[in-house]
């Protein structure tokens, strides 16, 4: 029988790496928040990566695990990781020593799996965020003894026990989902023009290089067409980025955007990477665009990502390896298309999610208070 007054929550938030992992992970931490306010959560990082900067500046408490996750490029660069492996679940212990949470809510990264294997051994209910459409080898091993699964997409159920999936979509930034900014406001705010063709290019908050490529190379391009851009570079090599684009005055460049939703509204047209958050957020802002998976993305998640969108003509799609040379003709073909791109932003509005942070909140604060 449930609870009459409900188990005050603590919880645990594991994960992070990306963008992609640490924003749905703080707006389900915000939504527990505003249904539990007595609630208390602690994130659980890996030392060194982008968790441990934004979650604090959302206003929650962080602790980083000296972890590291599988090097496919470099195999002896992972001579080390059994032995951090090892250090990380001693780490864990003493989190949980200290913290005592009665759930653990995992949204992927390296610092995911050492946590909630940990909980699963003790007993403690764990939940799992699967994002991407080809679930990952970790989640797929956490999810045997997880206590509920929630998923970005349909279809899962080979990656997962069908009885414990919950279909959700992916939880997308708050301010995004608003939408409360509007085009011109956002213009201003990059100090664009109104009335402009605007294009925003993603490549996640890690950069992504080839498509940086493509648009340094066809900078002068652009400014002909009468396209403005708004460019987050990420973090490698934006000195050089924008030293390229300091003669051209339609283009705004950036490192790292922060207000995403400002992006959003200013722009007619998108280009990103596919990680399943940007996905989400391109779905929920409905804006057309161009995606370029990344090539060395676990089991190449990102093309079946993009893929499920580009099979209902929703979103269009360029292979990493042809960007440099298919970019520009794609964008010109759309940007003189309108009836093309409009039919792709109606589209791509159908895989929006909405309320997935709230759903996944509710239900992870009714499992612990049916316990």
């Amino acid at each position: 029988m449930p609870n009459q007054a409900h188990t005050t929550l603590r919880i645990i938030i594991a994960g992070g790496g990306t963008g992609g992992h640490i924003f749905p992970a703080i707006a389900v931490a915000q939504a527990i928040q505003k249904l539990q306010p007595d609630a208390s959560i602690l994130f659980v990082g890996a030392q060194g990566k982008m968790e441990m900067e934004k979650v604090p500046q959302a206003g929650f408490q962080i602790v980083g695990l000296t972890i590291a996750g599988f090097n496919r490029q470099n195999i002896f660069k992972n001579l080390t990781l059994p032995f951090k492996l090892i250090k990380s679940f001693i780490q864990v212990k003493t989190i949980f020593n200290q913290f005592k949470p009665n759930a653990v809510f995992g949204v992927g990264g390296y610092s995911s799996f050492p946590v909630l294997k940990y909980a699963q051994a003790r007993g403690i209910p764990t939940f799992i965020h699967e994002a991407n459409a080809f679930a990952g080898k970790a989640n797929q091993w956490l999810g045997k003894h997880a206590t509920k699964i929630f998923t970005g997409t349909k279809g899962m159920e080979s990656f997962f026990p069908f009885q414990k999936i919950i279909i959700t979509g992916n939880p997308v930034r708050q301010n995004i989902a608003e939408g409360k900014i509007g085009k011109e406001n956002a213009l201003l705010q990059f100090g664009l023009l109104p009335n402009h063709t605007t294009l925003l290019i993603i490549g996640g908050s890690l950069g992504a290089a080839s498509i940086n490529q493509a648009i340094q190379q066809n900078l002068s391009a652009f400014e002909k067409m009468g396209l403005q851009l708004i460019w987050q570079t990420g973090k490698p090599n934006a000195a050089m980025y924008k030293a390229a684009a300091t003669a051209f005055g339609n283009v705004h460049v950036d490192s790292f955007i922060n207000d995403m939703s400002a992006a959003y509204a200013a722009a007619d047209m998108v280009v990103s990477r596919s990680g399943a958050m940007a996905v989400a957020e391109i779905a929920m802002t409905g804006k057309g665009c161009i995606f370029v998976p990344y090539p060395h993305a676990a089991e190449d998640h990102q093309t079946f990502n993009a893929a499920v969108l580009v099979k209902e003509q929703a979103a269009q799609m360029i292979a990493d390896k042809n960007v440099i040379n298919d970019l520009l003709p794609m964008i010109e073909k759309l940007m003189t298309n309108k009836q093309m791109l409009s039919e792709m932003e109606v589209k791509i509005k159908s895989f929006a999610w909405k309320n997935a942070d709230q759903v996944i909140a509710a239900e992870i604060i009714h499992e612990i208070d049916s316990k």
